[in-house]
């Protein structure tokens, strides 16, 4: 129960601490770095945890964290190129998944008896959002570059 609350009460912030720099316009460039890794840490060391005390399969949680670290690079190889790719909703249904997932599997038979099931629903959810979220990103950033929507022809030509 105290993990679920530390966990929820983490997550709670974050999302707070966004909302209000949104609404106040307090956003700063230090915040726009340290808040998805501060995201990704919190995440991560939750199902890393829940690996250790066998809940939540390994491989699941490898996907969802090397998802972090595949974006992560994609957006760092983008910026470089002056290509900003914004946050996509899958991103969002992918964090709000990590919740419910890391709460129901805390949670498990313990308080959940028959009903811990739900937990691994969830951690599937997260496995398929999580990879939703990454095709898309890499999907914009293919377009963004061209590489997938323009035409294909002789070199010099392109459909418009």
């Amino acid at each position: 129960m105290i993990g679920v609350i530390v966990f929820r009460l983490a997550s709670f912030t974050d999302y707070l601490d966004g909302w209000l720099a949104r609404r106040r316009n307090q956003v700063t460039t230090l915040g726009i770095l340290l808040d998805p890794i501060a995201d990704k840490l919190l995440a991560s060391a939750a199902f890393i945890s829940l690996v250790q005390i066998g809940v939540a399969r390994a491989w699941m949680v490898w996907i969802i964290i090397g998802r972090e670290f595949a974006v992560d690079g994609l957006r760092m190889i983008a910026s470089s190129q002056g290509i900003t790719i914004a946050a996509s909703i899958w991103g969002k249904y992918k964090t709000g998944s990590q919740v419910v997932a890391v709460v129901l599997l805390i949670f498990g038979s313990t308080y959940l008896g028959k009903w811990d099931l739900a937990g691994d629903i969830a951690i599937w959810v997260v496995v398929v959002v999580a990879t939703l979220s990454a095709a898309d990103y890499f999907f914009k950033f293919s377009r963004r570059l061209g590489v997938i929507g323009a035409g294909v022809g002789p070199p010099g030509t392109s459909r418009a």
